[in-house]
């Protein structure tokens, strides 16, 4: 089984910065991607960043320009850079791991961003 350990939430002011980080162990045979996702209370879960281990990124229109996603092959690990925090981007920012054919959660980290 794989599992994701996701580190890096706490409490922040408006324009702050925060880096998680999400570390994937287990049996690992290839990773197609890694991204992270995140749920804010009272609503659904919003997608916000993905990479590849080839380098490739792609970014949600309401992160794009201050979140930054890399990762680290070697460490099977991926990193969200959160620059320029907004409130509204309080929420719990989950990891998630694609294999080949299967999808694997983090259990989350909670990122709370204060006025």
């Amino acid at each position: 089984q794989v599992h994701l350990v996701e580190a890096g939430g706490g409490l922040v002011q408006a324009g702050g910065s925060l880096r998680l980080s999400c570390a994937a162990s287990g049996r690992i045979f290839r990773i197609i991607a890694m991204g992270w996702y995140r749920q804010a209370p009272g609503k659904q879960r919003e997608w916000g960043a993905r990479t590849t281990p080839g380098g490739t990124t792609e970014y949600a229109d309401a992160v794009k320009g201050r979140f930054t996603i890399s990762g680290d092959n070697a460490k099977q690990t991926v990193y969200l850079q959160m620059n320029s925090l907004k409130p509204e981007d309080s929420a719990v920012y989950y990891c998630i791991y694609e294999g080949p054919l299967f999808e694997y959660w983090g259990q989350g980290t909670l990122v709370t961003v204060s006025e």
